[in-house]
């Protein structure tokens, strides 16, 4: 940057509100771009957003505890917003219920399989064992996966950003595979979706329809819930915790 422009930036970045308003400018812009695209999966407004604010602060030379203390308002309504999605899901009691063993079923495998391919196959790349642990939990949403990493010895921060990476692939390449196996029912998408992609693919299926989104909901957070109590022992069990 120029000199004057230098020092404009440095003045506004003494505001905590710095933070989120090019974090609400960057996704409205991403959005933007999403809704031109015809909201074409591979143009995801959160991909698209998080590069925004990463190249904003590697030109600024802004460091990630600058931004995050004004981004930390958005990261704060991350709580409610999850609540919020036991109405949509409320609206689909009735069919939950009549496909309660399917769902149960589905969550198990769908856990399992997320954690343990994971390990499978980073150490079959030869990765470390921390960083097989980082992996295990990277379908679960980010706090609770920071958690489950920390707790079986993983590195959290790293497990951030594979959360990240995995629900932005499940959020722009799910609708591909669900094809090419010929499903089609929004709820067993939105479930499949939400195990697998958690936050990021749940935001994806309320965006297909109202159903989708809400069996999305359900799955993410008895995944993290399923995750965060099942992992652990089992890796204790196998000999990975030591």
């Amino acid at each position: 940057m120029t000199p004057q422009l230098n020092e404009i930036w440095v003045y506004l970045s003494a505001s905590p509100l710095l933070g989120l308003t090019i974090t609400l400018l960057a996704y409205q812009a991403a959005f933007w771009l999403y809704q031109r695209s015809g909201m074409n999966p591979l143009a995801n407004p959160v991909l698209i957003a998080v590069a925004i604010l990463v190249a904003i602060l590697l030109l600024t030379g802004t460091s990630y505890q600058t931004y995050f203390d004004g981004a930390q308002f958005v990261h704060f309504l991350l709580g409610p917003a999850t609540v919020a999605l036991a109405i949509p899901l409320y609206a689909q009691l009735k069919r939950v219920k009549a496909m309660l063993f399917p769902v149960l079923a589905g969550l198990l495998a769908g856990s399992l399989t997320a954690a343990f391919s994971a390990i499978a196959i980073a150490k079959a790349f030869g990765a470390s064992l921390p960083t097989q642990l980082s992996l295990a939990p990277k379908s679960v949403t980010t706090p609770i996966a920071m958690g489950i990493a920390e707790r079986i010895g993983g590195i959290p921060s790293l497990t951030a950003v594979l959360v990240i990476i995995t629900g932005i692939l499940g959020a722009v390449g799910g609708r591909y595979v669900f094809n090419l196996l010929r499903i089609h029912d929004p709820a067993i998408r939105g479930f499949a979706i939400g195990v697998a992609s958690h936050g990021i693919g749940t935001a994806r299926a309320f965006q297909v329809s109202e159903q989708s989104g809400a069996f999305a909901a359900l799955a993410m957070g008895l995944n993290g819930a399923l995750t965060a109590l099942l992992l652990p022992f089992l890796l204790s069990a196998s000999g990975k915790l030591g």
